[in-house]
Formats: structure tokens, sequence, C-alpha cells
């Protein structure tokens, strides 16, 4: 038995089917956590859905801001925007079936020393507390009035933690921390606008991994959501988004002994119009 973490697909089912065949996986002994955002830009989103889906428990996926947009999207909360590519899933047969598993999906996952998480964590955050944070997200999606936490979710305000945050401002904190934060200060004040290279930060400001002090720093953090980062692999962190929506790679690590896997996405390049 093996467990393979696997880095940003949106949308990219051929290239984890391919992946998949490089590292021999096995369905009835191995398992796949994936970092989030299985959906969107590519093509192959509701093919991504409905494979994840088909693996029961032996798939862990955590929200990205991705999947978190079909969900608002298909709420009626927000509009396609212009590169989004999830018209195939809002018109699919199965549509709800893949909503409504997609939505009870986890904010973060815990196992052993290993934190999956699709963008990152706030250094002011243990893996405890972050933890029953995620589920304050978790909960509001999955209840009544999800469609009011989905049309308040969108925005970069506020962009640091009090503890004093209440309703939609502290959702969508936790949100953005979780599925869109790259860059922060010391302090936790994160910054949305910078998604290039790990290099010309706004002054004051650098990846948020890379804080002194960050509570979360005694577990391994798995994330994807920053393909310009590429592959990144430290003792307390592996950041598994290599691009391969932009014609990079689809990367997978085993676990247990931190052996990389890799297939090329050249045949992705210039499909994508655009992240964020």
């Amino acid at each position: 038995m093996a467990t393979y973490a696997i880095g940003d697909l949106q949308g990219s089912n051929s290239s984890l089917q391919k992946l998949l065949a490089n590292i021999s996986f096995d369905a009835s002994r191995d398992r796949l956590w994936f970092v989030g955002d299985l959906v969107n830009r590519g093509t192959e989103s509701l093919q991504c859905l409905r494979f994840v889906r088909s693996l029961g428990d032996g798939a862990v996926t955590v929200l990205g801001n991705h999947d978190l947009h079909l969900l608002c999207v298909a709420d009626g909360a927000a509009r396609l925007r212009n590169g989004d590519t999830l018209q195939p899933v809002l018109d699919a047969p199965d549509r709800e079936e893949l909503l409504d598993w997609l939505r009870c999906r986890p904010m973060m996952h815990i196992e052993g020393e290993h934190v999956l998480v699709h963008a990152g964590l706030l250094p002011q955050w243990s893996v405890g507390e972050a933890k029953a944070l995620a589920q304050e997200v978790e909960s509001a999606l999955r209840s009544a009035g999800r469609r009011d936490f989905l049309a308040a979710m969108y925005g970069n305000r506020p962009d640091c933690w009090s503890e004093g945050l209440k309703g939609f401002d502290r959702l969508r904190v936790i949100v953005n921390a979780m599925t869109r934060m790259r860059l922060c200060t010391p302090g936790g004040r994160m910054e949305f606008s910078h998604k290039g290279e790990p290099a010309n930060y706004p002054a004051g400001y650098l990846p948020w991994f890379d804080v002194p002090l960050r509570k979360s720093a005694d577990s391994t953090v798995i994330c994807g959501h920053w393909s310009a980062l590429g592959l990144k692999v430290e003792h307390n962190l592996l950041s598994l988004d290599t691009g391969c929506l932009w014609g990079g790679a689809l990367t997978a690590v085993r676990l247990e002994d931190r052996t990389i896997f890799q297939v090329s996405c050249a045949e992705l390049a210039g499909q994508a119009q655009w992240d964020s």
C-alpha cells in the first residue's frame, strides 16, 4: 500500500491517467491525496470529478479556489468568468451528485505528520487551530444558507486574521488563506496580487511557508496552488503544483519515501487563458 500526493489537476484528467499508469496505481491497495483544484481551465473537469469521486475512500481531496468557484456558480452565487471551462460539469446529467460530493470535501486533511491544504496556513495558526477554522467553512458550505456565504466569499478583505472576526469576514479570511494565499507578512497579512515566480516580492512580504516561527512548522504541509513556484520539497513542505495546465508537469510524491513521479503536460501548453 502506498499513498501518493498529487498536484493541481485543473481539468487535466488525461495527464492524471498517464501519471497513475506511471506509478502503477492500484486502486485496491493505494491511496491518492489531491491538493485541490480538480477543476477549471483544463477541458476535462467533468472527467476529473467523476474519476476522483469513483475512488471512494481511496482518494482524499481538499477544496481549492477553483473548486469553490464551481460551487459558487452552480448555486447561482457567481457567474462564469473569462477562461472558465466548467460548463460541461454544470450540464452533466450527474451534476447534482458531483456537486454534492464536492461540497462535502474538507478544506484540509490531517493524517499523522502530514497536513493537506490547497494553498497554505497563516503563520499564527497551529494545525489544530487551522482544523477547527476549516470546519467552520465546511459547515457553512453544507448549511441551508450556503448561497449567502458563497455570494460573500469573494474579496481580499480582511487580509489578516483576528480571533475577533465574525460572520462572513471571518469565513472569507479562512478561505483566502487556505485556498489563495502565496505571500504574507510575518504578522500574517496576506497579499494576493503576486502570482509569479518566487522573487521580487512586495516589501515586507514573503512566502507563507518561510515565515519564521510559523506555528504549523512541526508538520509537513502538502499544498499546491502556486504553479510559478514549481516543485518545492523541504523537510516540512511539499508544494506540488508544477504547472500541468500550462504545459509543465503533473507531479506525485509517494509519502512513504518521498519518491517523486512526474509526467509531461506539454500538449496542454497554451490552452489555458489565465489562473487565479
